[in-house]
């Protein structure tokens, strides 16, 4: 049996979408037509945030089916994903990648730290929270948090 007919055959096999998200999304989204380039920036954290994030994207969880997409460079990103606390060296280039995002641009704060500084606040190479530094347009709690929602918060910002 030729290869090609045994996949016809079978069909597709995968698991259905999770439902949509629930929550408001930012105001910005709604000029990104369900699709958006993602540029994610290590402001200070212990990297447990970015192998999430390296899930979200993989295989599993797939949250390029949902329209994001990482991209290498902040001028070509929609949404900055943005995770660890501000370290006092990062303050100045996290500004500067904020600025270098093209309008309309949304921030998504992943993780405890990122939100408030979680188990490094207080620490005198922290500038503070990403809040403290960039407006921040949706929050992901966690420490980690899940790859699934990282995904919510993405499909937020796609409307898929």
């Amino acid at each position: 049996m030729g290869l090609s007919r045994r996949i016809r055959e079978i069909g597709r096999i995968a698991e259905p979408a999770p439902p949509r998200p629930e929550g408001e999304t930012p105001p910005a989204t709604r000029l990104l037509c369900g699709s958006a380039q993602v540029r994610h920036v290590d402001a200070g954290s212990c990297n447990g945030c970015e192998i999430e994030i390296g899930g979200a994207f993989g295989p599993v969880y797939d949250a390029e089916r949902y329209g994001a997409r990482l991209v290498a460079s902040p001028r070509h990103a929609d949404v900055l994903l943005v995770t660890g606390p501000v370290t006092r060296n990062m303050a100045d280039p996290l500004r500067r990648t904020h600025q270098a995002a093209p309008e309309p641009r949304v921030v998504v704060a992943v993780g405890d730290c990122a939100l408030n500084c979680g188990l490094f606040a207080g620490a005198y190479g922290v500038a503070g929270a990403v809040a403290d530094i960039v407006p921040v347009d949706l929050e992901v709690p966690g420490c980690p948090p899940e790859p699934a929602e990282i995904v919510a918060a993405l499909r937020r910002v796609t409307g898929r």
